[in-house]
């Protein structure tokens, strides 16, 4: 009786680390235009990532960034326009930098559960 209890004990454990893990936020650029695109990133801790070349109806992989106040700017290809959002990430976050085939171009932020 006392395995099937240390059993439980451990199984409970290891749930409770599993499930209260924290992931970083993670961000990737979908360009719903036929140009390619540039996207620089602004984390709350100053630092900045620049997803470059994505290619007009692509979708980049996903970076981790820092949690926190976030300013995303889309420089496209033969454009003028260079389209800017600000948003916040959170942790065990997925957010999707969309820079929608409007006219002028704008930045859509998705985001779901990781």
């Amino acid at each position: 009786m006392k395995k099937y209890l240390l059993l439980i004990i451990l199984i409970s454990f290891a749930l409770i680390n599993v499930a209260c893990s924290d992931e970083p936020a993670s961000i990737r650029v979908k360009n719903e235009r036929t140009n390619k695109a540039n996207v620089q990133i602004k984390q709350a801790d100053g630092n900045t990532i620049n997803i470059n070349d994505v290619p007009g109806g692509a979708t980049s992989p996903f970076r981790d960034v820092v949690e926190g106040a976030t300013i995303a700017t889309a420089v496209i290809q033969n454009e003028q326009t260079s389209p800017s959002a600000s948003f916040t990430t959170t942790t065990n976050r997925n957010y999707t930098i969309v820079i929608t085939s409007t006219n002028p171009a704008t930045l859509r932020i998705d985001s779901e559960d990781k």
